[in-house]
């Protein structure tokens, strides 16, 4: 996952100047995306193994799994546990990929471990890699990965939990040997690297399960769940699935969790949206089979404070009274955006400001959100894999509602803005970050 390179985004250096992002991540975004394990592997291995520093949890998922690491980590920071959480892709600051107890590394911490990352690993390839001249021994990712690890290991964190970026199988983050891994959702994203249909996903996000290592499953299709449950047959996994060995019921409000004899009712959470209480099951079985496993005391009070604390920028955030912002990317996730909008009460008109990846499905997107809105304005942020506002309105004919050219985010939010009735901002991380920077949102 490449970095934003946004307006509003910053870093600061040694000399208190401020950039748009570390010189040598800007540097490593010409490598692009390069599945696989042996570099990155190799080179932490080479470090010492500060992925092996402490107990992890490890989450894949077409949508959800940034939800369900944070709802992990709040819960085990209220155990009392201090916890490592790297996360991907960034909206702000690059910053928020690594955190400890939930805080963004430091400006000052981040750019001493770069640089430390950026030495280390250019000796190490020059020793252990055939490169070609100018090709750099790890990329974007993989570095940010290995910069997690190695700030895990300096804080002495309790227990890691870690967000994959693309797939599961060959993603930088499959070096963990985890306690234990989740697969919270299986959907179309990604098709041109991880397949063209959801069993082909599910095999490649199935790559997270270990030995004998606890697997948890969230709500997936029946044709992921037996490529899942293969998988996990075929290494000795033990699964526990939604619905099956663990269950989540109750109200709009307050709901009940329960696996095996253990029950815990009176649950809440900060996290909106109907669809994040079975995120929130997913992440309570996660910490029910690390106490399991012997290693930690999670107790129910922790378990439901975590909960409600827990935060996820940039997903069904009120950014303002009358500004919702999502980063729904890919169909699944613009359906579940949609439901959440039918469920809002209509009080007068609604606005949706798009802007999408150049390799998304945007008519099959901005078709499932279009019966909740009633105008389409197009955008782009400043990502190089943003489409234009022009190219994402001509997806988009013959839809029942108007579409608007809006130009770049920073024309169009001001545009929007002025617009009567509720403002909806969605198709993509990256525009939301934007969206977040023009608020002064931090």
């Amino acid at each position: 996952m490449g970095p934003q390179g946004r307006a509003g985004s910053s870093f600061a250096l040694d000399d208190g100047s401020r950039v748009r992002n570390h010189p040598l991540l800007k540097q490593l975004t010409a490598s692009g995306i390069r599945l696989g394990l042996d570099r990155v592997r190799g080179f932490l291995v080479d470090l010492g193994g500060p992925h092996r520093c402490a107990p992890m949890v490890h989450v894949a998922g077409t949508n959800g799994k940034g939800s369900v690491c944070s709802m992990v980590d709040c819960m085990m920071q209220e155990a009392g546990y201090k916890t490592g959480l790297t996360l991907s892709p960034h909206l702000q600051q690059v910053n928020e990929r690594i955190r400890i107890d939930g805080k963004p590394i430091s400006d000052a911490d981040l750019n001493a471990l770069l640089n430390k990352i950026d030495v280390c690993a250019k000796a190490w390839g020059e020793t252990h890699l055939d490169l070609e001249p100018g090709e750099l021994p790890l990329t974007y990712f993989e570095a940010m990965v290995a910069a997690a690890f190695v700030h895990f290991e300096q804080s002495n964190v309790g227990v890691g939990v870690i967000e994959v970026g693309l797939g599961g199988r060959l993603d930088a983050t499959c070096v963990v040997n985890p306690a234990v891994s989740a697969v919270v959702s299986v959907g179309l994203d990604h098709t041109d690297r991880l397949g063209p249909d959801v069993a082909s996903v599910a095999f490649e996000k199935a790559g997270v399960f270990r030995g004998s290592i606890p697997g948890v499953v969230g709500d997936v299709p029946p044709d992921a769940m037996r490529v899942l449950r293969d998988t996990a047959a075929s290494k000795g996994t033990p699964l526990f699935a939604l619905g099956e060995d663990f269950h989540v019921s109750g109200g709009e409000d307050a709901f009940v969790w329960e696996m095996g004899a253990v029950r815990i009712e009176n649950l809440r959470l900060g996290l909106q949206g109907r669809f994040q209480k079975k995120n929130a099951g997913v992440a309570l079985a996660i910490v029910e089979l690390l106490e399991r496993g012997g290693i930690f005391t999670i107790p129910h009070a922790a378990r439901r404070r975590g909960l409600l604390k827990a935060r996820h920028a940039g997903r069904l955030e009120w950014v303002a009274d009358d500004i919702l912002v999502d980063g729904a990317h890919n169909i699944d996730a613009a359906r579940v955006l949609a439901e959440h909008l039918s469920r809002l009460p209509r009080k007068g008109p609604r606005s949706l400001l798009l802007g999408l990846s150049a390799d998304k499905d945007m008519r099959m997107i901005a078709a499932a959100l279009a019966p909740q809105v009633d105008r389409i304005f197009t955008t782009r942020c400043a990502h190089p894999r943003a489409a234009e506002p022009d190219e994402v309105a001509a997806a988009l004919v013959n839809l029942e509602v108007p579409v608007v050219v809006a130009g770049p985010i920073e024309q169009a939010l001001p545009r929007v803005q002025e617009e009567p009735g509720l403002v909806v901002v969605a198709g993509s991380l990256f525009l939301a970050g934007a969206v977040r920077d023009l608020l002064g949102k931090v």
